[in-house]
């Protein structure tokens, strides 16, 4: 099992709006997560800065070819059509990333 974590902007202005989107996420879009492996998906929201903490278990055998899967799911990319303009991407990620990944100094079970 691999430890995802990852952080985003939230734009001020659509607050309310992720916060619906979030409290009733497509059936749809919850089977693709749980068909690419994904397990014990958070996202937590820090105010007033607007931050955006996500965290999930990855318990497959390959994480990339699970996540080009599920970007290439209609139903997936629909979801994220409606939630990507709430979002404010860090200006510090990576090439490629929309949310900025974050590496894992500290774990404990």
């Amino acid at each position: 099992m691999q430890r995802i974590a990852s952080v985003i902007a939230l734009n001020p202005d659509r607050i309310a709006d992720y916060k619906r989107l979030h409290a009733a996420v497509w059936p749809e879009v919850l089977a693709k997560i749980a068909e690419c492996n994904i397990r014990n998906y958070s996202i937590f929201l820090r105010e007033p800065e607007n931050l955006l903490f996500g965290y999930y278990e990855y318990h497959g055998t390959d994480h990339a070819a699970d996540m080009a899967k599920m970007a290439a799911d209609p139903k997936t990319q629909e979801w994220w059509a409606v939630c990507m303009p709430c979002q404010a991407p860090l200006e510090t990620r990576k090439r490629g990333e929309w949310w900025a990944g974050m590496d894992e100094v500290f774990h404990a079970d």
